[in-house]
Parts: structure tokens; C-alpha cells; sequence
């Protein structure tokens, strides 16, 4: 009677920085969800913090020194620290051969993002951003069928996403940590036009402070032109008390619709498609976005797969929120002189 031997395959190994509810809720279910991955180290600022996270799940080692959690033994980090520690956490990841994936917005500014992936260049390490709306099925379902013209050229592409996040959500509201629905929402649906329409060569838009009053925008509304043809808006807020969540591309031969892409009923997507000369159509699907991110990001790195988010998709998004803020503060400048 012959033995079969069983191959074990090794395991990815991550390490985990920042341990907001974000990392707690979503990131580290993902990872261990993985059949290939492990998760072997946690860093907070908090040692109780790390320390409480990682006997919750199991994990050996847990650090509040970022040098020291550098020195473990992982292939990659995902840094879902605040967003004011997204740079120097990336730089030194990068210089200690870690391979990332940082949470959006990648930096503060572009300049940032310019240095961070310089950095990961020098170091022949790659970076990737937590843009994982891309990756939900139904998103790819209706990028394929906008590349093969079935509703025809896109005309304009209109993205909503809005929350009622009140001011005790302290780190949104924080202008030094990059805070406000621009940079918090606002990159996801710029990310999404970008998806869709490909490049913009315009882009300008409004902030305000429509229900919330602090130091950050709690909406902004924006329009753009793509380099390719066609137009795009998007609106993003923090002060709309049921969350709206919606897609919309509108072609010459029909529209292609998505619906809860995110939101409190997880992931249950809803595509419809409305063709000039067809009845309509909807498919509905459940996924987890962000486990489809880290298994790309993955076999990135294992098995030479295209990497769909990179770091310029970051840096480019950076950019086009500059100018939005550039628009809008000229905006407010013109209004206060009339």
C-alpha cells in the first residue's frame, strides 16, 4: 500500500500596523480567512492595545515599537495606521524589505506619495493602496462590459457614497491626519471614476460643511472630464443620515448600474444593466473585497499576476484630490470678494 504524502504549502506571512477597528473588524478576518496567509505580528502605538489584538487572535508576537515589529519575521505589512503615519511607516517598511499594502489615502499630500514610491522602487519592494471597491466581482462584471461596448462610449459616470459619520468620529474630523469626506470617501469615488472612465485631464469641485461644522469638510461634490471622452461627478459625505451608495455609467447604448458596494449589509452588490434595445437586468453578489485585494496583492508577488492597485494609483488620486481642494478653495476666495 503506497503512502501518500501531503505537501504543505508555505504561508504568506503579514504583519499588521495600526489596530483601529478597521484592522480588528475587517483586515485580520481577511488575512486569516486565507488558506495561504498568516498573520505573525502586530504593532499599535499602544502596547495594550497590540497586546490585547493579538491574544484576541492568536498571534505571537505584538510590538509599540515599529523598528522592532520590523525585524520580525513577515513578507508584508499592511499599514492601517492614521493617515499621518502612513509615510514614515511606508519608508521604513519599504527600507526594511517589507513588502505593503498602505490603507488610502496613501499620504498627506503627493509630494509624500512621490517619496514612498521612490523608496519601494529603490528597495525592489512593491506597494499597493486599500482602494477595494475594484475588487468586488460585480465591479470587474461592469468594468468587462463597458471595455467591451456593450452600452457603448460612456457619456458620464456619476458615483455617490455618503455616511452619517458625526464628530465623535474623531479621526475623520482631524485636519493634521488628513481628515474630512473628501480624502476619507471622496478618494474612493475618484478611484472608481478612474476605474470606469479611465485618466481625467479636469477636475474641480465644492467642499462645505453642510451639517457638521469643524476644522474638515463633511461634503464634497466634484465634476471631471476623462482624457479619453466623457464626463464624471461624484458627491461624498459624512452628513447624510441613510447611506447612498451607487454607481452609475451611462453609455449612447444603455446604462450599467451598481448599489451597495459598501455599507452596513456587507458587500451584497447589486448590478443592473438597461439597454436601449433589451429589457433590464440585475445580478446580485456577495463578496469580501478586501480578502480579493490581498490575494492579488499576493499572487503579485508569488506567481507574477498584475498587481491592480499600485502606488501611482494612490500618488494620481492624491493629485486630483489637490486640485479638487485648490478648485474649491479658489471657489470660496471668489465668493467672500463678491
Amino acid at each position: 500500500m503506497k503512502t501518500i504524502k501531503r505537501v504543505l504549502e508555505p504561508k504568506f506571512k503579514w504583519g499588521i500596523a495600526g489596530l483601529g477597528n478597521f484592522a480588528v473588524n475587517s483586515i485580520i478576518p481577511a488575512i486569516k480567512g486565507l488558506r495561504r496567509s498568516r498573520i505573525t505580528a502586530v504593532f499599535s502605538h499602544s502596547f495594550e492595545r497590540a497586546k490585547e489584538v493579538a491574544g484576541l487572535f492568536s498571534i505571537k508576537e505584538y510590538y509599540d515599537d515599529f523598528e522592532k515589529f520590523l525585524s520580525s519575521d513577515f513578507d508584508a505589512v499592511y499599514i492601517a495606521s492614521a493617515n499621518q503615519y502612513h509615510y514614515d511607516q511606508v519608508i521604513a517598511a519599504a527600507k526594511a524589505g517589507k513588502h505593503i499594502i498602505c490603507e488610502k489615502p496613501l499620504a498627506l499630500n503627493s509630494n509624500q506619495a512621490e517619496e514612498m514610491i521612490r523608496v519601494c522602487e529603490e528597495n525592489n519592494v512593491k506597494l499597493s493602496v486599500g482602494y477595494v471597491q475594484r475588487f468586488h466581482p460585480l465591479t470587474r462584471k461592469a468594468k468587462e462590459m463597458i471595455d467591451s461596448g456593450l452600452i457603448g462610449q460612456p457619456v458620464i459616470i456619476n458615483v455617490s457614497q455618503s455616511f452619517d459619520y458625526p464628530p465623535n468620529q474623531n479621526f475623520r474630523y482631524q485636519k493634521e491626519n488628513g481628515g474630512g469626506a473628501l480624502r476619507d470617501i471622496g478618494t474612493h469615488c475618484i478611484d472608481l471614476l478612474r476605474f470606469f472612465g479611465g485618466e481625467i485631464e479636469q477636475i474641480e469641485g465644492y467642499l462645505d460643511n453642510v451639517i457638521y461644522k469643524s476644522e474638515v469638510d463633511d461634503f464634497v461634490v466634484a465634476t471631471c472630464k476623462f482624457k479619453d471622452g466623457g464626463y464624471g461627478n461624484f458627491y461624498a459625505s459624512f452628513c447624510i443620515g441613510k447611506p447612498i451608495n451607487r454607481i452609475e455609467i451611462v453609455g449612447y447604448k444603455g446604462t450599467i448600474i451598481i448599489e451597495n458596494l459598501i455599507g452596513k449589509r456587507l458587500d451584497y452588490a447589486k448590478l443592473i444593466i438597461n439597454k436601449v434595445d433589451e429589457t433590464k437586468k440585475a445580478f446580485r453578489m456577495k463578496a469580501n473585497k478586501l480578502q480579493n485585494l490581498i490575494k492579488n496583492f499576493q499572487n503579485a508577488l508569488n506567481e507574477n499576476e498584475p498587481l491592480l492597485v499600485n502606488g501611482y494609483d494612490g500618488l494620481i488620486n492624491l493629485k486630483l484630490i489637490e486640485e479638487i481642494e485648490k478648485s474649491a478653495a479658489a471657489k470660496r476666495i471668489s465668493r467672500n470678494m463678491s
